[in-house]
């Protein structure tokens, strides 16, 4: 991968929509190499799918929260167990495995406090080997979005990034 299939991946996160013509005139390349890139990409599996981003209050689901899972005992079959069960919970939009005093994290969606209790009551604490369940709702998201930084903001060599109004 090289700097253009990095500039073809970023503005298709941003417009997956875009026609290979807007895609090749805004990374510079003409059409035919454009979509052989793109092609290559996709059968790589770096570009592993396109998405549309729903408003999700506007879907009616305005209630994010975040669930941190401690298990009882992290065996293999208590993971397993506990991640299939996830896999099957359309609530849970992102299941992260974790290091640290929890082993899971989870973004779970709700269109009501109500209706957020009766998944933790009737579906979540149903999973065996739960030792705790602590959830932390957020009031609005501060910073949203796929859109991969590009690879040099990690390199040693760049210049530390600066945040506006810190020395």
């Amino acid at each position: 991968m090289d700097a253009i299939d990095r500039k073809i991946i970023r503005e298709l996160q941003a417009n997956a929509r875009l026609t290979n013509q807007e895609l090749a005139e805004r990374v510079g390349l003409s059409p035919s190499p454009c979509l052989r890139r793109v092609r290559n990409l996709e059968q790589a599996g770096v570009l592993a799918s396109y998405a549309a981003v729903v408003d999700q209050d506007l879907y009616g689901l305005p209630i994010s929260v975040f669930v941190s899972i401690k298990l009882e005992r992290q065996t293999d079959a208590t993971i397993r167990a506990f991640e299939a069960g996830v896999q099957t919970m359309d609530e849970v939009v992102e299941c992260y495995l974790m290091t640290g005093n929890r082993d899971y994290l989870l973004r779970v969606v709700s269109d009501s406090l109500k209706s957020y209790e009766r998944f933790i009551r009737e579906v979540l604490t149903r999973l065996p080997g739960i030792a705790s369940i602590e959830s932390s709702f957020a009031f609005r998201p501060v910073k949203k979005g796929a859109v991969l930084p590009p690879l040099s903001h990690f390199d040693e060599e760049a210049k530390p990034h600066r945040h506006p109004g810190r020395a």
